[in-house]
């Protein structure tokens, strides 16, 4: 039973992410009695019950919102929190890495402190050694988080070689999450050197594969950011 409450909690935590993500909430058809909880009140029950393998679950996905919806803070935040316990090494630490990394790039770029800099090339030095154990699977991140430094150092042409790169190997290996990741952060390097025709262009791509992956609500928030965009005011600013 304690097995099984286990896996119900882990997979709750799954689950709220995503359907933030999605924007609806189905209704459980696990079992009428289970009442399905937010990551956040899942967290203080792991951290009450010094549960450390829901603990770590729950901040991934925490993080795995608010770095999907641009909230870089919190990611950051929430990374320090995951790396507080010490131990053998977890499978969903490249994903910390890769969610902290493009964060504390896309603060640098922002506030312009040294310090996010850091963490930015410290998760790209990380995720190199990712990609030696398996291409596939982090080949498209090591490309976006190098785009995302290129970017801060106003190597431009640098910068969309690597974008290109990102998106291509996430649909060589099916990744369709984070080759709308990487259409979105490229959309959004060119809108912000005011090439709004390429930017729009890479945006809509984004938004297409969101929804093709269901991610309606995020699909929404693109849109939104898009039509923002396309404000006369912006344009002229």
């Amino acid at each position: 039973d304690n097995k099984r409450i286990g896996v119900l909690r882990s997979t709750m935590s799954y689950f709220d992410a995503c359907t933030v993500l999605v924007g609806k909430l189905e209704p459980c058809t696990i079992d009428a009695r289970i009442e399905i909880k937010t990551n956040k009140e899942l967290y203080h029950g792991a951290m009450l019950t010094q549960n450390s393998f829901l603990v770590h679950h729950t901040i991934i996905n925490q993080m795995h919102v608010h770095f999907y919806f641009r909230e870089y803070l919190p990611v950051v935040e929430l990374a320090v929190e995951y790396k507080k316990s010490a131990g053998a090494k977890r499978a969903l630490d490249p994903i910390c890495i890769f969610y902290e990394g493009i964060s504390s790039l896309c603060l640098a770029r922002d506030v312009k402190q040294s310090k996010w800099r850091d963490l930015g090339e410290k998760s790209i030095k990380a995720m190199a050694h990712f990609v030696q154990l398996s291409t596939w699977n982090f080949e498209n991140k090591l490309a976006l988080l190098q785009a995302e430094l290129h970017c801060l150092d106003s190597h431009y042409d640098l910068a969309e070689l690597a974008y290109e790169a990102s998106i291509l190997s996430a649909r060589k290996h099916k990744f369709i999450q984070e080759e709308a990741l990487a259409c979105e952060l490229y959309g959004i390097h060119f809108i912000e050197n005011r090439q709004f025709e390429k930017g729009i262009s890479q945006l809509q791509k984004a938004i297409n594969k969101y929804v093709q992956l269901g991610a309606l609500k995020k699909a929404d928030d693109v849109k939104d950011f898009v039509e923002v965009i396309k404000q006369p005011a912006h344009f002229l600013s």
